[in-house]
């Protein structure tokens, strides 16, 4: 830290919110643990362990983190809670003697992360809600909109652009739920000392109090539940769940990504981000609109999806009463991946609520592609006019193929010509009416009413 040039992560100052990034600096932890000592020492006060005035010399020095001092005295003891207590106990003259007493370091520690990620928590929570009321105005918005659907990414029938969106909300509504069923499950460590027997603390307390209402009071104090049981540290299957559900919304948003960069690429050219009027597309191709922000969507999420792997094995690993081998990892994996989700969240807003549909682009792909599609129409009504489905199949397949090969060559779709001259279907239908069958604007089922719906159960679960 004291270098004139120190390597920066990127999401020091590149990715994630200053909001985001200040829940997680070193400053805001270490006030943190401070704020933890202060509630530990005003509960003590209660039972004759700490006097009043060691308690409001604590509190009067609790936000002067001295960092420098703190890191020199690390440097020396090789341990960031000890040091910290005695930077902070410098500080304090009355009260000093005090600080930590009963507890264990992760009773701060982990009390303290608890506390960081449920306000990074409730920071997604409210990104989270933003993200959906683009995507309700967006998908009500082109609802009716229809233009080509694509499986195996290629042309299939008919959708609505709004439907396609709504298709990507539903995924977020999962997410959304999970989200806040995290948020509510979402515990501390409580105070229960070195192994979770809360022994320490039994032994300051004889004959005062039980020490599961001193930890209630300690934790009402910080305004958060504790597990029931825990050992030195709160159970790190929390920090797995919480990180999956996070990559689960990276998922998400990386499909949505992935579908605007190929919706982009000139062939199609129905979808685009929005491009700045000075904005670069390469250092080399002046001309080229490169989906960037979509990119790093998906860069971003791939590396999230990765993160619950590591929170996987430091709960599997967290062995008898507690294992240090997660510590180093656990300064990385939490901030990150609150970092990324905040990032992927705000970006993604932004995408949604000013993404350019492109309706040229999308007449262009459905006259191109559009007959194709009638295919399974016309199929339908030969049947019904009591042609062999079977037959017809075969049929339908030899012709479409011969047009397949006209768009393929640069020419315009002949398959509606073809299929109107065809007496092996004249024989059941008129031209009109196998012309008629092809039309298929307006064969998109009931998408436009399921889109519209969806939007609204997004509405009454953000209202």
């Amino acid at each position: 830290m004291n270098t004139p040039d120190p390597y920066l992560s990127p999401f020091a100052w590149r990715y994630g919110s200053a909001e985001m990034r200040a829940l997680w600096s070193e400053g805001a932890t270490r006030r943190l643990w401070r704020s933890i000592w202060v509630a530990l020492a005003r509960v003590q006060c209660r039972y004759g362990l700490v006097t009043p005035e060691q308690v409001a010399d604590l509190e009067s020095r609790a936000a002067d983190v001295d960092l420098p001092r703190a890191l020199e005295i690390e440097a020396e003891i090789h341990h960031d809670v000890m040091a910290e207590v005695r930077a902070f106990a410098e500080q304090c003259p009355v009260g000093g003697g005090v600080i930590h007493l009963g507890a264990t370091a992760m009773d701060v520690r982990d009390n303290a992360t608890a506390l960081q990620a449920r306000a990074a928590l409730d920071r997604v929570i409210a990104q989270f809600e933003a993200l959906l009321r683009a995507f309700a105005a967006s998908i009500e918005t082109w609802a009716d909109r229809v233009c080509m659907g694509f499986t195996h990414l290629q042309p299939a029938e008919p959708t609505t652009v709004g439907y396609r969106l709504a298709g990507y909300a539903q995924d977020l509504l999962l997410d959304y739920a999970d989200l806040l069923r995290a948020r509510e499950m979402w515990r501390g460590k409580g105070f229960k000392g070195a192994v979770g027997t809360s022994a320490s603390y039994a032994l300051l307390l004889e004959g005062r109090v039980d020490p599961a209402v001193f930890e209630a009071e300690v934790m009402a104090e910080l305004d958060l539940p504790a597990w029931p049981v825990a050992n030195q540290v709160y159970p790190r299957r929390q920090d797995w769940a919480v990180l999956t559900v996070l990559s689960g919304i990276g998922s998400t948003l990386y499909r949505f990504a992935m579908d605007l960069r190929v919706l982009q690429t000139p062939a199609i050219g129905e979808w685009a981000e929005p491009f700045g009027a000075k904005q670069v597309g390469s250092s080399a191709m002046p001309f080229k609109r490169n989906p960037i922000r979509a990119e790093k969507i998906d860069s971003l999420a791939r590396y999230l999806a990765q993160l619950p792997r590591v929170a996987w094995d430091n709960a599997a690993l967290s062995l008898l009463e507690r294992t240090l081998d997660d510590s180093a990892n656990r300064r990385v994996i939490l901030p990150h991946a609150f970092l990324v989700t905040d990032e992927l969240l705000t970006v993604t807003t932004r995408l949604v609520r000013d993404l350019r549909i492109n309706e040229t682009a999308i007449e262009r792909t459905l006259a191109t592609y559009g007959p194709f599609a009638g295919i399974e129409r016309l199929l339908m009504r030969l049947a019904q006019a009591g042609a062999s489905r079977q037959a017809m199949h075969e049929v339908l397949r030899e012709v479409a193929m011969r047009a397949w090969a006209h768009v393929e060559a640069g020419e315009l779709n002949p398959l509606l010509e073809l299929l109107t001259a065809d007496t092996r279907l004249l024989a059941y239908l008129s031209s009109e009416q196998i012309a008629a069958a092809l039309q298929v604007d307006g064969y998109v089922g009931d998408a436009p009413q399921r889109a519209r719906a969806l939007a609204a159960d997004i509405r009454r679960a953000i209202s």
